[in-house]
């Protein structure tokens, strides 16, 4: 059973149209896998009954002939997005035993293709945080401990619980959604691929919203090859969400391994902080000469506004959260705490219902968007926010089709070894992938190598609007010079 949930997704893939082995197998051996995994607290569902109803339905599509470009294959979903007659909750208390009776887009597109459910996975709070460890179902355990040291470590955040369900090799893929780095630094801290498509890309209808201008969904494979084929399936118009792009899906898997020569990649001066581990800078440093092996060219470039695109992010994206969680009231459904009237109830249901670092980013989203300093705050940041937009703009249009940065500034660290007296500690962990979603881009994570303790580190790759192509190419030039990366089962 082991050796089908280490299949690569596109092996699966073709491994089921061989007819190797069947659908209701490879489904089988996952929630096994998942069974013995669940001290990692990466799934907060378990979909089994629905999985193997799914998986039996394709068995009989691909007996007929009729596979679909996903057909069998064994996913994981991140909580937030919305699973028709499946219990949905954002890992919040305020949304327990919450179950739509709507599909999001992008599950319902994978689904369309053939893929299976195999359960919800664990992420923060209403996507609020960079560690797992604010979500209402407990912290997700990271599949990697430090060579000789079982300190559990966390996964990243927000989605977590995704990246450590590919990770582990309890699902073949897994959807995720990224704020402000939820899927890349994740992807960075696992050792598996994340990509964040351009602003627009997927559509956004049917996922719990934390701030709608800055989320996107997007995927989490092993490898690159694989991300591409997920991406496919989860992009694509959608007249059920107006932000959502009306263009033409490319075949992203097309563009793994398409030769990278003449691609010019910047990298932003901006990128090299003060105090960076020098194991960040090494990493950078050899990226930078595989991309150079391969062809292509590498010029500095210059953000000056990156150095406020982390205090823009913790106004917009707080501002926005305040408004889109002002919907949970406890009248219409979810959590509901009596009180002496209707605002007592409110009061109390909002209070019991959400976190503490969801009530922290409420009360400033609240506070930056009240009468007397909406100016001071939330327009300012959102001027520097095109300034920002600006920066990358003006790289593109000299010629640059690519960035080349770290993706987070350190490896995975532990479980309550940050933002615990100091939440702004927490924050700095967003301050290279931030810039991203301030602008809209692009971005994708890959796997780079590891560091001293054994952990793996990320390089990122930032593109130009819709572009993600180029990205998967130049990805997979770093995945081939770099290797994969597993953690050992200590589960």
């Amino acid at each position: 059973m082991s050796e089908l949930t280490s299949l690569s997704l596109a092996s699966a893939r073709d491994g089921l149209k061989k007819k190797s082995f069947s659908a209701t197998e490879l489904s089988t051996a996952y929630l096994a896998a998942m069974e013995k995994a669940r001290v990692l607290n990466a799934y907060v569902l378990e979909t089994q009954d629905r999985a193997l109803e799914m998986a039996k339905a394709s068995d009989k599509r691909i007996a007929a002939g009729s596979a679909r470009p996903l057909e069998g294959v064994p996913l994981a979903v991140k909580d937030l997005f919305c699973t028709a007659g499946v219990r949905s909750t954002a890992c919040s208390r305020i949304l327990h035993n919450f179950v739509p009776t709507y599909e999001s887009t992008v599950t319902s597109q994978l689904w369309r293709d053939g893929a299976v459910l195999l359960g919800k996975t664990n992420c923060d709070e209403f996507a609020m945080g960079s560690s797992n460890e604010t979500s209402h179902c407990g912290p997700v355990h990271s599949p990697w401990r430090r060579r000789g040291s079982n300190t559990p470590l966390t996964p990243g955040g927000s989605s977590g619980g995704s990246a450590a369900a590919v990770a582990a090799q309890l699902c073949l893929g897994a959807t995720g959604t990224d704020t402000g780095g939820s899927i890349r630094q994740p992807a960075a801290f696992t050792g598996t691929v994340g990509m964040k498509p351009t602003y627009g890309r997927c559509s956004r209808w049917g996922i719990v919203a934390f701030a709608s201008s800055l989320d996107q969904a997007g995927p989490f494979a092993r490898n690159v090859g694989d991300a591409a084929i997920l991406m496919r399936s989860m992009a694509g118009p959608d007249p059920k969400d107006t932000t959502c792009a009306d263009l033409v899906v490319p075949n992203y898997e097309a563009a793994v391994g398409k030769s990278v020569k003449g691609l010019r990649i910047g990298i932003p001066k901006e990128y090299r902080l003060a105090g960076m581990p020098a194991e960040i800078d090494k990493i950078w440093e050899q990226g930078r000469g595989w991309l150079k092996a391969a062809g292509a060219e590498l010029v500095e470039v210059s953000l000056p506004h990156t150095k406020y695109a982390l205090p823009a992010y913790y106004i917009v994206a707080p501002a926005e959260a305040s408004s889109n969680l002002a919907r949970y009231d406890g009248v219409r459904y979810g959590l509901r705490v009596a009180g002496r009237d209707v605002i007592d109830m409110y009061e109390k249901t909002r209070g019991e219902g959400f976190g503490g670092e969801v009530r922290r980013r409420v009360m400033i989203g609240t506070y930056v968007l009240s009468a007397g300093y909406y100016d001071a705050y939330y327009l300012r940041a959102q001027k520097v926010r095109t300034l920002i937009k600006k920066d990358f703009e003006d790289c593109f249009k000299a010629g640059v089709h690519a960035m080349l940065t770290p993706a987070t500034p350190s490896a995975a660290f532990g479980l309550g070894e940050k933002g615990g007296a100091d939440p702004i500690e927490m924050y700095l962990n967003d301050v290279f992938t931030v810039t991203v979603n301030m602008a809209g881009l692009p971005g994708i994570a890959v796997p780079a190598g590891l560091d001293s303790q054994g952990l793996p580190l990320g390089l990122q790759l930032i593109g130009r609007p819709f572009d993600e192509e180029t990205l998967f190419s130049l990805a997979t030039v770093i995945e081939k010079a770099a290797g994969h990366f597993s953690p050992k089962p200590w589960w």
